[in-house]
């Protein structure tokens, strides 16, 4: 009954509401954007990197996982080793740099990665199909790379490595023929990118035996830490991370966002707050004889607390209501535009939704409602009943 008294008090003044509904929420949409963003990113990029299941990292020494051009040499006593760790169950060499392609009397420019078939951990098949580990001819291409080719399953490349930019002359050329389109994990938005066995990419870069990174799976999540220990102790020339600590250090990189996020979201919560409390001041104050006569008739202090505290709450919910959906619409259109920065994965998102978040922000914007309707309650439940209805007969 309270509830509803309250939204007929809303009611009176349409426009009024109306305008207070829309501030709060711009408002609310901004607090769910922040706390999407606050720690969204960081549950986007740990995904990203489990998304095949490999939780460890090995890169050159004082890098981060295709952080810099560096390679590791000796690749294959390096991989042998690794393999022989009695809790790790599977360990997927990768080499990245780039390659070629003859398009007409043209090269397009590509990403190339060799791989291991039998435990690749970048990519996903979409059509045709995956590479062998002794399939020397085969070439897998994102879509991206497919379009800019013009290239169908089945279609032969020329591939291009070790370009020398000053006479367009390459050292070496290979015929591959498509097997499959793919998605690469890691690529940026629209980035070509092909695939090719290892040992065809060493030869294409002139990298023999070398591979910019291994990607370890553990046999369970607990024998992570004790596989990075023991790693690192036997190979003090590698890096070793596991995908808890490079969330560490892609946290300390991307910081600010998580620094603008509280910031905005403080400043959401107080103009929420001024919202409420400046409508529901001027609300009781136009009200005053009303509620001086609701006292006189024998209605009680509480009650007169609760039916303004009612109406916040009403004004929060249906401005929460309309600010989830402007708030996930913001969400999706920023997340795009930041997801277009170079460099970036497409397959990163920096505005994630979580129930549990999500749930915790929509309390706390309940929780502020009734708390900025403290104040105007407090007005309605202390004015005196004999000099309001003097002043309202005046």
């Amino acid at each position: 009954m309270t509830l509803v008294w309250a939204l007929r008090n809303l009611g009176r003044h349409p426009l009024r509401t109306a305008l207070s509904l829309a501030g709060i929420a711009v408002a609310s949409a901004m607090l769910l954007d922040m706390v999407m963003l606050s720690g969204g990113i960081e549950r986007s990029f740990e995904r990203l990197l489990l998304g095949r299941g490999f939780q460890i990292r090995v890169s050159p020494k004082g890098t981060l996982p295709f952080d810099a051009e560096a390679t590791i040499a000796d690749a294959a006593r390096v991989v042998a080793r690794l393999r022989a760790d009695p809790d790790v169950v599977a360990a997927a060499p990768v080499l990245g740099g780039a390659l070629y392609a003859r398009a007409g009397d043209s090269l397009v420019t590509l990403f190339g990665y060799g791989i291991d078939p039998s435990a690749q951990s970048i990519y996903r098949l979409e059509r045709g199909r995956d590479l062998t580990v002794g399939d020397t001819v085969g070439i897998l291409l994102s879509a991206p790379a497919a379009a800019r080719l013009a290239a169908a399953l089945g279609d032969t490349l020329r591939v291009v490595g070790r370009l020398d930019p000053g006479i367009a002359a390459a050292a070496v050329e290979r015929r591959l023929v498509v097997r499959g389109m793919v998605r690469w994990l890691y690529d940026y938005r629209d980035q070509p990118s092909v695939g090719v066995v290892l040992p065809v990419m060493q030869r294409l870069v002139g990298a023999p035996d070398h591979m910019s990174l291994v990607v370890l799976k553990a046999r369970d999540d607990a024998a992570v830490p004790r596989v990075v220990g023991r790693l690192r102790g036997a190979e003090p020339r590698l890096e070793v991370n596991s995908v808890a600590q490079l969330v560490v250090h892609f946290r300390e990189r991307l910081v600010y966002f998580r620094q603008l996020s509280y910031i905005l979201g403080t400043v959401s919560l107080i103009v929420t707050v001024l919202l409420v409390a400046t409508l529901l001041t001027i609300t009781v104050n136009e009200r005053l004889g009303e509620i001086a006569t609701l006292r006189a008739l024998g209605v009680g202090r509480p009650g007169i607390v609760r039916q303004v505290l009612a109406e916040g709450t009403a004004l929060t919910l249906l401005g929460t209501a309309l600010g989830i959906g402007l708030g996930v619409l913001t969400a999706r259109r920023l997340d795009q535009i930041l997801t277009s920065f170079p460099g970036l994965p497409a397959a990163l998102s920096f505005f994630v939704p979580e129930p549990r978040t999500l749930g915790i922000a929509g309390a706390i914007l309940l929780l502020t409602g009734s708390v900025a309707g403290l104040y105007p309650a407090w007005l309605a439940a202390s004015a005196p009943i004999a000099a309001t209805l003097r002043a309202e007969a005046t």
